[in-house]
């Protein structure tokens, strides 16, 4: 692989860490009965999922053997900012769909 290239999927590797280091905390930071009220799973859940994305964006490589759990480590810290963290952010702020 090009030096440039290896360079570029390194910058995506790692640029993906903070995004699930983010929902990671965010989701610890939330009170338990705000993911019931916005119709989510339960706390607890939400917290292993984003501790498992962390976990697989530092363990594996997009570039390497293990990039389907890396895949998966950002999709789910992604669904987790795209959809959950929104409906939080309402239900504790006291607006309902």
């Amino acid at each position: 692989m090009p030096p440039l290239a290896y360079g570029i999927l390194k910058v995506i590797d790692w640029a993906a860490v903070p995004v699930a280091v983010f929902a990671l905390i965010h989701a610890l930071l939330q009170r338990p009965d705000a993911y019931s009220a916005a119709e989510r799973m339960t706390k607890p859940a939400w917290v292993g999922i984003t501790a498992g994305a962390t976990a697989a964006l530092f363990l594996f490589s997009f570039a390497g053997t293990g990039w389907i759990f890396w895949m998966a480590g950002l999709v789910a810290a992604l669904v987790y900012i795209v959809d959950v963290r929104p409906r939080l952010i309402e239900v504790q702020r006291g607006q309902r769909w």
